[in-house]
């Protein structure tokens, strides 16, 4: 129990730290515009990770937590080692460059993997339910979610401090969030999703060197990425739309469609995996076209609230999701004894729901 509290001291105490130096650095109410204004991008990003994430839900625990890495750890991580590297720059080459220097060199270094670095450690420590591409894109995607929250926030919060508003003549939070919440909200979780294919690609792959060739490979371009990315806000005008509209827009969907592809796998296998379960007598057959796609589980959901309440409902959602996981097991040979015990846990939950489920129906029925 203890490291689990330390983690949230660490994260709580990073945040309060973050939030007062941007608060010394532009005024409480230029931080409130800027948290306002940062909410509306982030919620994007957030849903659209969610709607990825719809086939095999990760733990909601886990996603917040990767959020809020990704917008407190990662993120005082990158500011300590960017500030420290600016003023390196200017020491050794002359002031002026040690910016040019963090937003080349340093940022994209350190920025991704920090971000990164949380989708490693939930590999390492729920390997076994780590289950491929979507699973890396989605815990990436989280954590450079939460870092692009505090990034706008500040970036917003010295725009609103600086020039207000904005009108005509100069570039206020309109401006910035046109830029940042309109054009591009997308950059941060892109190139951390980069990184989280590559991991993914790792948990899944029998050959050991594509499990340390496929994420250096998936961090090397998410470093180059976010570096050419920078270069181009750098030199501004003409370069960065080019940059904006022929590489980096067309990579987004590009990814969009990827990950869109690996998700109808991710129903594929589950919907191949239905009628072994069936015949296992895991499940019942009349269940099988209910299981096999998302309008029908959601049905079932709903329905079971209707008539049973909200626990029904519940335990209905653990069920489906404990098929999932069985689904996803049930592609690959068990040959170790984690995912045999894995394949016993999940039984045991399965058959639990089950039997949760059927008890606030009888007692529906005869309420």
């Amino acid at each position: 129990m203890l490291l689990p509290v330390l983690g949230l001291i660490v994260v709580a105490l990073c945040g309060l730290f973050l939030f007062g130096l941007a608060t010394a650095r532009v005024g409480p109410l230029a931080v409130t515009i800027g948290v306002l204004a940062a909410l509306v991008p982030v919620a994007g990003v957030v849903a659209g990770f969610l709607w990825v994430d719809r086939w095999e839900p990760e733990p909601a625990k886990f996603l917040l937590l990767a959020f809020a890495w990704g917008a407190c750890i990662a993120t005082i991580t990158a500011l300590l080692i960017n500030t420290t590297a600016e003023a390196v720059g200017d020491e050794l080459l002359g002031k002026g460059t040690g910016n040019t220097i963090a937003a080349l060199i340093s940022a994209p270094i350190v920025e991704e993997a920090a971000k990164a670095l949380f989708v490693v450690l939930i590999l390492w420590r729920r390997s076994s339910e780590f289950d491929g591409v979507v699973d890396g894109v989605v815990y990436a995607g989280f954590s450079a979610a939460g870092f692009a929250f505090t990034e706008n926030i500040y970036y917003f919060g010295r725009a609103f401090a600086e020039y207000g508003f904005g009108d005509g003549h100069s570039q206020g939070v309109i401006t910035a969030f046109f830029l940042r919440g309109v054009l591009a909200p997308f950059t941060h979780p892109l190139f951390a999703v980069l990184t989280g294919i590559g991991i993914g690609i790792a948990a899944r792959t029998t050959t050991k060197a594509m499990k340390v060739v496929a994420p250096l490979a998936g961090y090397l371009a998410a470093v180059c990425l976010h570096a050419l990315w920078n270069s181009a806000a750098l030199l501004g005008g003409s370069k960065f739309l080019t940059v904006y509209f022929l590489i980096m827009l067309p990579l987004f969907l590009g990814v969009v469609y990827l990950v869109v592809l690996q998700r109808r796998r991710e129903q594929r296998i589950i919907a191949t995996a239905l009628p072994h379960m069936a015949a296992s007598r895991w499940i019942a057959p009349s269940e099988v076209e209910l299981l096999a796609s998302l309008p029908g589980r959601r049905a079932w959901r709903r329905q079971a609230k209707r008539q049973s309440g909200k626990q029904a409902a519940k335990a209905v959602a653990v069920y489906q999701a404990s098929v999932t996981e069985l689904a996803f097991l049930d592609r690959r040979e068990l040959t170790t004894d984690d995912d045999r015990q894995r394949q016993k846990e999940l039984l045991r939950t399965l058959k639990a729901a089950r039997a949760e489920a059927t008890r606030l129906a009888d007692e529906a029925a005869r309420g």
